[in-house]
């Protein structure tokens, strides 16, 4: 079975929806604030035909993180894949924009939470698990209107091989999904609608990518028939682009 945090829409809906699919049961820790999206997410779930579990909680508490991971092997019996997703993003013009506030939410919520799940998470995972990170080509390339998110995307990479490199004698691969411009709320909440409209038009396909186009790479690295001698690597899903760092 799957757990997965941010699992309300987006990416986190598309990937829970294809684990389903492939015969997992899902997880999917979630905001207060995403509640109606969650539920919707999980009513998509159990159309597959898998039960579902919801969490709410906050990643960037460590002692939610280990209720996280008691309940869900509580629940479930089994914990197989670990999908690190949640993420907080708020663009601004100008170093000078960036608050305390913000900057400390942004770490908090997208590298402090990702290490909080994968300690709670990996005395619970047997030989074959799976660890998989939600990283960002901003973490490569970096963005000058999101320091703060970029610098921890970067983080996640360096934490992706890492914590491979830590995990691997105890047979639990560790990787990254890197995407370019998805069509999702997180990447465009706080553009106006002109910069919206034109999220992902730079790319070579010259259009943004959807969920859809991005959860296969999630299922690939889940899966021991698939990817069983890769770990520790950043995959980019970039929409024709081939210079990612």
């Amino acid at each position: 079975m799957a757990l997965i945090t941010g699992g309300n829409s987006g990416i986190e809906r598309a990937v829970a929806v294809l684990y389903a699919r492939e015969g997992e049961d899902v997880a999917m820790v979630y905001s207060r604030e995403a509640r109606v999206d969650t539920e919707e997410t999980r009513d998509a779930v159990e159309r597959e035909r898998r039960r579902s579990l919801l969490l709410p909680g906050d990643v960037t508490k460590s002692a939610f993180c280990e209720k996280a991971g008691e309940r869900t092997i509580n629940e479930f019996g089994q914990l197989d894949v670990l999908v690190n997703n949640a993420a907080f993003q708020q663009h601004q013009s100008s170093i000078l924009d960036v608050t305390d506030e913000q900057f400390e939410k942004t770490f908090r919520t997208n590298i402090f939470g990702y290490f909080y799940m994968a300690r709670a998470t990996v005395p619970r995972m047997q030989p074959g698990s799976a660890i998989v990170n939600t990283g960002s080509i901003t973490g490569l390339q970096g963005s000058k209107e999101l320091l703060d998110y970029a610098a921890t995307k970067g983080a996640i990479h360096a934490f992706t091989k890492s914590l491979a490199q830590s995990l691997v004698e105890r047979k639990i691969r560790v990787n990254c999904v890197a995407p370019g411009p998805i069509w999702t709320p997180l990447n465009v909440a706080d553009k106006d609608a002109r910069k919206a409209g034109e999220h992902g038009r730079d790319t070579p396909m010259q259009r943004p990518g959807q969920p859809e186009e991005v959860a296969p790479a999630f299922v690939f690295f889940a899966s021991n028939a698939d990817s069983s001698y890769i770990t520790g690597e950043v995959l980019t899903l970039l929409g024709g682009e081939t210079t990612a760092a």
